[in-house]
């Protein structure tokens, strides 16, 4: 089996590429433009694909979606020389295992291939630490549903016994809730179990883009249509399609939906005959449907056509009992996770657990216990490993560590946040930046930027 195969329209960079990726020790081939490149991976067997994402004919995103497709367990890395947030972000969301924006060194090159074919960076120097710790082991996606509260086990009932149906399902409930969780909850039960789950949120793609993005287009339907894209919708026939924060919907796509859902077939763009699809619709959304649809921002016929099947998911604070559960089913996973010898969680922790209102719901419930296990220091948590505040109320609220007085230039706070962060991750660089929310690269340029190397990175 060859490692990788490099696709790149540009022979000296194709070259270039495969040099390097030879120098760091994987074997590589080379392919001229993504057509040789997908016919490559379909009768080749290869770990990793290295693409440009601008190409002529087809693009590096349109050959993601079509090696994914084909060959589900490649991993593949894209790399252009315009590079902007929304490509990222797209490549990404589109199932690539990472992002390089030229120009980077072989260096970058062959650690981002190895992250992504061992699942990890060779280990760097690290700081002494005074106590053992366990050895870090693989996180697994945890996708159970963890409860004991009364209506979300009817909810959970009402999915199952639902999940066969060809019927259309509405998801409501706050932000953090688990409306994608209850979502894959429904498809794994239903019969297209073994069929393709495709989620696409209305609210990250601009208006211009999600009609192409969910029916596809035929080459040449405009311009920069190089080659034929296939839908999400195409992408998931035979299985589910999630439709997250579908009141994000421009109120003229939303026409074209309701027609999809009528007559199970769609429209691509510049297509002139439509292709039916056998796909199940869950949509969710976090805000509240009667005030979209008496502002005009949300079709009333569409609105009784997803909503043949209503969830309404309760926020935590309306399952107060789940908050014990939940955190310790945290714990177990972020002390697996990171290796930390984290067992149990003190009384007095729990109580101000069950004492926060949890705006953010679950997701915020996550990241809290996330936190407090990395920043432990024994083997209990302990009330200051969460960073609880109380408000004016008496009741808690998740509270920034690292407080910094006024007067402290905004530089100043983002080296402290750094250092600090990384410090408390055990100079994990990759941990650090999780913790910080940006990219290990963002991460990267601060360190370079303000010459930051503390001891140990």
């Amino acid at each position: 089996m060859t490692d990788i195969l490099v696709v790149d329209d540009d022979e000296n960079m194709r070259a270039a590429l495969c040099e390097a990726l030879a120098r760091g020790g994987f074997s590589a081939e080379p392919a001229a433009d993504a057509e040789t490149g997908l016919r490559k991976v379909e009768t080749g067997e290869y770990r990793l694909v290295v693409a440009d994402i601008r190409m002529p004919k087809m693009t590096g995103l349109e050959l993601l979606a079509r090696v994914k497709q084909a060959k589900p367990s490649t991993a593949v890395v894209l790399i252009t020389a315009y590079g902007t947030v929304d490509t990222a972000v797209e490549a990404m969301r589109t199932g690539a295992d990472d992002y390089l924006l030229k120009p980077f060194n072989a260096e970058t090159l062959t650690k981002t291939v190895r992250k992504c074919l061992d699942g990890g960076q060779p280990p760097e120097p690290a700081k002494p630490v005074q106590r053992p710790v366990a050895p870090r082991k693989p996180a697994v996606k945890d996708r159970r549903i963890v409860t004991q509260n009364k209506k979300m086990m009817e909810l959970l009932d009402i999915a199952e016994r639902t999940a066969d149906s060809k019927a259309s399902v509405l998801i409501q409930g706050e932000s953090g809730t688990g409306k994608e969780l209850l979502a894959r909850f429904i498809h794994q039960k239903s019969g297209r179990a073994n069929g393709p789950f495709v989620a696409i949120n209305c609210a990250a793609i601009p208006e211009t883009l999600l009609e192409s993005e969910l029916f596809g287009y035929e080459k040449g339907a405009f311009t920069g249509a190089m080659a034929r894209k296939t839908g999400r919708f195409e992408l998931a026939d035979g299985g589910t399609i999630l439709l997250d924060e579908v009141t994000e919907m421009d109120f003229n796509l939303q026409a074209k939906l309701l027609r999809v859902l009528q007559e199970r077939e769609i429209d691509r763009v510049g297509g002139s005959a439509p292709v039916p699809v056998d796909v199940r619709v869950v949509a969710t959304t976090n805000r509240k449907m009667e005030e979209a649809i008496k502002g005009g921002k949300f079709r009333e016929d569409l609105y009784f056509r997803l909503n043949v099947i209503p969830l309404v998911i309760p926020s935590l604070r309306e399952r107060t009992e789940d908050i014990e559960l939940l955190a310790e089913h945290f714990l177990k996973k972020f002390s697996a996770d990171s290796g930390r010898p984290v067992t149990g969680i003190a009384p007095e922790t729990m109580a101000a657990l069950k004492k926060c209102r949890w705006n953010g719901n679950i997701r915020e419930l996550e990241n809290v216990m996330e936190r407090a296990v990395l920043l432990c220091r024994g083997n209990t948590l302990r009330p200051e490993d969460l960073f609880l505040a109380p408000s004016a109320e008496g009741e808690q609220k998740p509270a920034e560590a690292g407080a910094i007085p006024a007067g402290v230039t905004v530089e100043e706070m983002e080296k402290k946040l750094i250092l600090g962060t990384l410090e408390k991750a055990g100079h994990n660089r990759t941990r650090a930046a999780e913790l910080l929310g940006i990219s290990i690269r963002t991460l990267r340029n601060k360190l370079n930027a303000y010459k930051l190397e503390p001891e140990g990175i």
